[in-house]
Formats: structure tokens, sequence, C-alpha cells
């Protein structure tokens, strides 16, 4: 059974999720602090939620913990800060993706899904530069092997799979956040940042992953760097 732990200090929001996510056929582990939150990472979730403002230890203190730890369990902040820093730094703390309060449950659960989704069945060229291995879910770039979290691995996996060609933001939204996106994509925007820092491109005059403007993105062929 697919594992979810729950870090909420908020009693009207943890129950009632927890009761939604137990009805999808998951096992829930709700922790009502960061502290806890940090010892229920140890049992190896298969997801986490997690508040961003917790007691004790913040959301984005527990993410960042247990991604130095080497965790790449996918993370799903919740905030009632929607404001652009706070975005920016739940990314760069390794959060895979954020929902603001008040949210829709089915939002929240189709980003769960989306989360857990894998698709480890894709064809993706390896070249000497880059190597990836979607079962394993494991990436290594200059033989160097690349801490990613789950975002930025299916992100990475969806670029290189369809290098040389320009893949839609739409597409990566639908592929990747199993969403229909017609606002802002920020999150994605985020993805990319860091996956180019991950990759040491730069992204004024990017190598890698370059920017089609009003399109999406592009993973360039080796014969092209």
């Amino acid at each position: 059974m697919t594992r979810v732990l729950l870090a909420e200090d908020d009693p009207a929001i943890s129950e009632p999720l927890a009761r939604a996510l137990r009805r999808e056929g998951y096992d829930v582990d709700v922790r009502a602090d960061g502290r806890a939150a940090l010892e229920g990472a140890r049992e190896n979730p298969d997801l986490m939620v997690l508040d961003l403002g917790l007691p004790h230890v913040d959301g984005l203190e527990v993410c960042r913990r247990i991604r130095a730890d080497g965790k790449t369990v996918p993370v799903l902040i919740l905030t009632a800060r929607a404001d652009e820093v706070d975005t920016v730094v739940g990314l760069d703390a390794g959060a895979d993706d954020y929902v603001t309060k008040p949210f829709r449950l089915a939002e929240l659960l189709a980003r769960v899904r989306a989360l857990l989704r894998r698709n480890p069945t894709d064809v993706v060229p390896s070249t000497d530069l880059l190597r990836i291995d979607p079962e394993g879910r494991r990436a290594w770039f200059k033989e160097e092997e690349l801490h990613l979290t789950a975002k930025e691995f299916d992100l990475l996996r969806v670029l290189v799979r369809e290098q040389g060609k320009v893949v839609s933001r739409e597409q990566l939204m639908r592929e990747i956040w199993e969403t229909a996106w017609f606002g802002s994509t920020k999150t994605l925007d985020m993805h990319i940042s860091v996956l180019r820092k991950k990759l040491g491109d730069d992204a004024a005059q990017p190598s890698y992953i370059s920017t089609v403007r009003g399109v999406g993105f592009r993973f360039e062929r080796p014969d092209q760097d």
C-alpha cells in the first residue's frame, strides 16, 4: 500500500485530508510538528505532504533536511503564504510541488496522484554526457550521479526523451504535473532553474536546456553543444 506522511498541525485540515487520502487507498501517517515529520521520514514514506508553518521545525527546514540526507521522496508543500518568495524558497528546499490554502480537495488529490505517478517504460536515449535509468529513477551527468527530486527527475526524463525538440509548457504541465495549466507556470520555471544549476548550465546562455520563448523548452542534442 502506498504510504503518505501528512505533516499538518491544524486538526481541522489534517483530519479531513487524512480521511480523503485513505479513501483514495493510501496508508496515511499524520504528524503534528516538524520533529515528528522528520522521524516519520526515516520510515521511507512514498510521499510527504508538509505544511509550511509546522511547529518546532517548519516545513521548508524539514524538506531541506530530508534532501540533505539523500532522500528523494516526493514532497508536496501546503502553504497559506502564496507570495513568490515562499514559493521559490520552497522549491529551492527540494519541494516538488505546492498547494496554497484554502485548497480544493480534488486539486490536492490530483497533485498527490501526479507526484506518485511513475512511468519507467519510457525509452530515454543515453549519451556519453548524460545517462538516465528510468526504472531506477537515477541520472548521471558527466559520470557524476545527479541528486534529483522526483519532479526534477521527471522533468529531465521528458526533456531528454524529446531532445532536440521543443516541449511545450502545456505538455510538461500535463505530463509531469498531470494537470491542464491555464495560468502561471511558476512551478515549472523554478524546476527548470534548479535543474539548470544541477547541470552547471548558464541560464543566460544555456548549453543544455534552452528556453523557446512563448512555447517551452528544448534539451539540446549533444552535436548541438
